[in-house]
């Protein structure tokens, strides 16, 4: 895992599939996926775990994909695909695509931010259609117990989202608390190489906690040993 980091130094930036890569390797769950700069490897990953997709650009000097037209959602054939490898292919600095599969669920945000005085500190909040609703996160200073990961849960504001609200499936919570636990670990380790970590969203139903979409921001001119 450090070594990712460590080639992703001259960026300031972990490039999603490497990230996708280290959340894998810390035991947390991440979508299938494959990264590829090939339009054949694409398709054939598409017909062995079928549509419909997600479809990202891959580049180093694209690091908010949704805001340049990075994303394409629900990709839905062969056509599609083809059409957004494309159009990603002719952005700034492109190296390939990552194509993943569609998950369906409620939407959290995770994340970890490095304080220069406390350390790392990690945050959960509900994102997706509730994030500008509610507007509510939990904090607390890593690593977690047990006992924190049910106190963040439980100061959310709006967890009546992730129990079930108004006809939605609640959320297997203990794969919730799971996550949380093992992101933890994985922000210890990392500690002294990273400044935050976004994993926005996880998407929870009611049989696991994935993470679709990552972002690791490195510190400047600081590598992990």
């Amino acid at each position: 895992m450090k070594k990712i980091l460590a080639g992703s130094q001259v960026d300031g930036w972990v490039l999603e599939p490497q990230a996708k890569r280290i959340l894998s390797l810390a035991g947390l769950d991440v979508p299938r996926f494959i990264w590829s700069d090939k339009i054949d490897d694409a398709i054939h990953f598409a017909e062995k775990i079928g549509y419909p997709l997600v479809g990202k650009v891959v580049s180093p000097r694209i690091l908010h994909k949704s805001d340049g037209g990075g994303v394409e959602v629900g990709i839905a054939g062969e056509t599609g695909l083809r059409e957004s490898f494309k159009r990603f292919s002719q952005m700034e600095g492109f190296v390939g695509m990552l194509v993943e599969e569609m998950l369906a669920g409620i939407e959290v945000i995770i994340g970890a931010k490095s304080d220069y005085q406390f350390g790392p500190v990690i945050l959960l909040g509900i994102g997706g259609a509730f994030v500008e609703l509610y507007k509510d996160v939990t904090l607390r200073m890593a690593p977690l117990r047990e006992r924190d990961v049910d106190s963040m849960i439980r100061g959310l504001r709006a967890r009546n989202v992730l129990e079930g609200y108004r006809g939605l499936n609640p959320v297997n919570v203990n794969e919730l608390s799971k996550t949380l636990l093992t992101f933890s670990d994985l922000v210890m380790d990392l500690e002294e190489g990273f400044e935050s970590i976004d994993l926005n969203p996880v998407i929870c139903s009611s049989e696991r906690c994935t993470i679709a979409d990552a972002r690791i921001i490195l510190k400047k001119h600081h590598l992990p040993s």
